[in-house]
């Protein structure tokens, strides 16, 4: 049987107890520095190597940033708007019948139809007077050719029977000039003394020498209309005093545009007066020669609502070239009437040609952006204007190329426009400069440097 502790016993024990404690705490207390060091040394590695993963981490983004490919500045454009012109109106005859055609504006104001570009009333054949003569001229060329405008031609000398001639037109109470029996001049004269001052002696004299009679003539003439296609005109004696001498105004265009390219003729009509030995001075019936351009051709008058005017003119308009208009107007009322009408017909084609203002030197035509807040605009870099016709449509179209670099002055492209014939174009350049992305942007914007990298692919 054991024998119950004993209390010496029990202190003994928990005094060895306690002095184990003691024994365990003195070796802890030795151990907890190296422990300490231990963990100190193992959190400053793991520190390092995250500060290391770090730095290699921020410095490829850096790198990246700092040189990640930006899209290139935003270029917008607006084409200049066009200015609104007023169309121009042109003056017609408010009377009879009137044509105008002008060689040299097709670019500007269109062909027309059957070379007319412009004309009044009707299209019917109207008698033509005096104009008559002018016809009766260039048959007479046909059949005998002038070489040049100074060419004087065959000689003729006037009969008894030519000087008969005097008195029965003067009693008709037609224009004539003296024709003296026996006296001489040249065929270029007598053509000169029948278109100056309209002498109906003249014109038949010519046509009878020329052809050996009036039936011969006649026969020539309505040859000569056929061959060029002048359907619309009837002459039925060389003078015109006859109202069944008729022509339409297309006809008599035509046939003013063959005298005016004729060397003698052209420069017969242009002569506002003749000293002609025999028939003394002769003045130009037509009054308005030296007027608005006006360089000839025909009057024509058979009284009061008969007055006609076939003319041509050459209007110097600021084209590169005048312009050579043939017009007409038949069926006046008076010479003053057909005179103030023709006037104002060309004074109104001269005044719809004009200088269109189109742009200013720095008109704004775009604008550069980037999303790094860099901006410039694209101006015109002088002023432009064109000239042109009324209100004729003006295209315009601008060339734009991607710059080696955007800088102030840097010309960019072009802008032009075009009306008719005419062309003209207007440097477009950079006002401002566009700068590169600034480092700090790179570093503060990587989603859009991402976004820009994306779409590159």
């Amino acid at each position: 049987m054991t024998a119950p502790d004993q209390p010496g016993d029990g202190l003994s024990d928990f005094a060895e107890l306690m002095s184990h404690e003691q024994e365990f705490t003195g070796r802890r207390e030795r151990i907890a520095p190296e422990v300490r060091r231990a963990r100190r040394r193992r959190g400053l590695i793991i520190t390092a190597a995250c500060l290391v993963l770090l730095l290699a981490a921020s410095g490829g983004y850096v790198g990246w940033a700092l040189t990640a490919p930006v899209d290139p500045p935003e270029v917008t454009t607006q084409t200049p708007q066009v200015p609104a012109i007023e169309a121009a109106t042109v003056a017609t005859a408010s009377e009879g019948a009137s044509a105008i055609s002008i060689s040299g504006a097709d670019a500007y104001l269109g062909e027309g139809a059957s070379g007319i570009w412009s004309s009044s009333g009707t299209g019917d054949p109207r008698p033509i007077a005096s104009i008559t003569k002018l016809i009766t001229a260039l048959v007479i060329l046909d059949a005998v050719p002038l070489a040049s405008a100074e060419d004087p031609g065959p000689t003729i000398t006037f009969t008894k029977s030519d000087h008969d001639l005097y008195d029965r037109y003067y009693v008709q109470g037609a224009t004539i000039a003296p024709m003296p029996t026996g006296t001489s001049m040249s065929l270029h004269d007598a053509l000169a003394a029948m278109l100056i001052p309209s002498a109906s002696n003249y014109a038949e004299a010519l046509s009878s020498r020329i052809f050996g009679s009036q039936y011969a003539f006649l026969g020539a003439t309505r040859t000569w209309l056929s061959a060029h296609g002048l359907t619309g005109t009837t002459i039925t004696e060389p003078t015109g005093i006859s109202p069944r001498n008729t022509s339409t105004p297309a006809d008599l265009v035509a046939i003013g545009k063959l005298a005016a390219a004729h060397p003698a003729i052209a420069q017969i009509v242009a002569t506002s007066s003749i000293d002609l030995p025999g028939a003394g001075q002769l003045s130009n019936t037509n009054g308005l020669l030296g007027t608005a351009g006006i360089t000839g051709l025909k009057t024509g008058t058979l009284g009061e609502g008969t007055y006609c005017l076939l003319y041509t003119a050459t209007l110097d308009v600021g084209a590169a070239d005048p312009l050579a208009v043939t017009g007409v107007l038949l069926g006046g009322a008076s010479r003053e009437s057909v005179n103030a009408a023709v006037i104002a017909s060309l004074d109104s084609i001269r005044a719809g040609f004009h200088e269109v203002p189109l742009a200013t030197s720095g008109q704004e035509v775009g604008t550069i952006s980037t999303p790094w807040g860099s901006a410039a605009r694209l101006v015109v870099g002088e002023a432009a204007s064109i000239f042109t016709w009324s209100d004729t449509p003006i295209a315009v179209t601008m060339d734009i190329k991607t710059p080696p670099m955007y800088q102030d002055g840097t010309v960019v492209g072009s802008v032009t426009w075009t009306a008719g014939p005419n062309t003209v174009t207007a440097p477009v350049a950079i006002e401002g400069s566009i700068d590169q992305p600034s480092e700090w942007w790179r570093l503060t914007h990587p989603s859009q440097l991402a976004a820009m990298s994306d779409a590159r692919g």
